[in-house]
Order: structure tokens, then sequence, then C-alpha cells
């Protein structure tokens, strides 16, 4: 298994106020574990809240004697929820901070996957796939089919979160299974990329780029390119699956 991670704070932004972890060692009783938080917030507490979301989601994988890896990718969401609201407890500068997170890990040949907010996973061979759906409100008037994607209304409203770290006291994040396939590459971001980059043209990059650093750094610098208006979170993780992985 290759990984690589890469966090900017994009041509507009001041701060960087996502977080990210990339291991391909074990962490706890996960083979893997991959992360990327988005902060938000004023002030400093976007960066507060996406860094306690990934401390707090390490601790919890390392702490857990649980064996289901949707229990132990949910468990680390709702502990770092807390951990947020804590936190913002304590300072009221701090008040209403929150971080979207998606997390994921790869056991075998199947990819665990838990998310709230709208910083995306996609899984990638012949085309990205998404995922994850979006916490957001523009995502969920597209799913209801009363508005469409490019719209004005989409270009307005597309930062408005309908679920995040922080925001509530019980949370409910989304899990997702899937069965990887020989030649998959698997792709967590923020939506500083997705804000920036379309899928085609993510598609494109990906099949002229070899390694995650090459095609991390090559999805970066395109966003950057096109106007890079928020920070920039990429983690490209490439399994490595044999036909023998795939089949046992």
């Amino acid at each position: 298994m290759k990984a690589y991670a890469v966090t900017d704070v994009g041509r507009v932004r001041r701060q960087n106020e996502d977080a990210i972890f990339t291991s391909t060692d074990p962490v706890g009783l996960l083979p893997n574990l991959f992360v990327v938080a988005d902060g938000m917030g004023g002030h400093n507490a976007g960066d507060r809240a996406s860094k306690i979301a990934v401390d707090s989601i390490i601790s919890s994988v390392e702490e857990t004697n649980k064996l289901d890896p949707e229990d132990i990718l949910r468990d680390a969401l709702v502990r770092a929820n807390k951990a947020i609201i804590s936190e913002a407890a304590q300072e009221p500068s701090l008040a209403g901070m929150g971080t979207t997170a998606v997390m994921a890990t790869v056991i075998g040949s199947v990819l665990y996957v838990a998310n709230i907010g709208d910083s995306r996973l996609y899984v990638i061979k012949n085309r990205p796939v998404q995922v994850t759906r979006d916490h957001s409100w523009v995502e969920e008037m597209v799913r209801e089919g009363k508005l469409n994607r490019g719209d004005p209304t989409y270009m307005e409203k597309k930062n408005i979160i309908t679920k995040a770290l922080g925001i509530a006291g019980e949370i409910a994040p989304d899990l997702f299974t899937v069965d990887l396939d020989v030649g998959n590459l698997i792709l967590l971001c923020s939506d500083g990329l997705t804000g920036m980059v379309n899928d085609d043209t993510l598609f494109e990059i990906v099949r002229h780029e070899y390694e995650p650093q090459e095609i991390a750094a090559a999805l970066v610098r395109t966003a950057k390119n096109n106007g890079g208006r928020d920070n920039i979170s990429v983690v490209v993780v490439d399994p490595e699956l044999s036909e023998v992985d795939v089949w046992c």
C-alpha cells in the first residue's frame, strides 16, 4: 500500500483550517487510517476544530477494543464531536466552531468509510465514483430534484453545511463499505479541491500521473491554478491490490 497526503492554504485564505492524517501502518486495531477534516468558525476556531477532531479520532482508534471497523470509525467521530463541543464550552471565543470529517481504512480488499460534512471520498478506476454524500444544503436539494449543480443558487449556497462535528450534541455519521478492485485508487479531500476541480479534470489527472505523491501534487496545483479560493487537502491511497487479494 502506498499513500500520500498534502494540505495547502490555497491562494485566498490567510490560514489553513484543514487537518489531515495518513498512516499505512496499524493504528490501534486498524491496519491503516486516513483522515481529512475541514474546519469552520471565526478567528482561530476552524483550525482548532479540525485539529481537535483529528487528534481525537486517532486517540479513539488507538484506544478502542472493538473489532468491527464500522464501530471503530463511528465511535471515533462521535468522540471527536464531544471533544470539540467540550473545548468550545471552555472558551467563549471558540463558540460555534466545527469541522467536517471523512475517514477510511482498508482491510484486505474492503474499504470502510465514515463521513460527516462535505469532505469527500472517491474510489477511482475507470472514472471517479463519489462514495460519500455531501451533508450540504445544496446537495440535499440536488438529491431531492429541487436544484441542479451549477445553478446560481447552488453556487451561492454551496457552503451551507447541514451536518458537521461540533454543531450538535448527537451525530449520526454516514458509513459506507466498498469492495475494491485491482487498480482502484482512493481519494479523500476537502471541498477546497472539489470546488476548484471537477470530476472530469480529476480523472484526467489520475490517468496521467502514477504515484500517489504525483497525483496529490497535481490535484493541489490544479486547484490553485483554478483560483484556490479555499484550503486544499488531498489524501491519495493506492491499495496495490492483486487478483489474489480481490478473490480471496
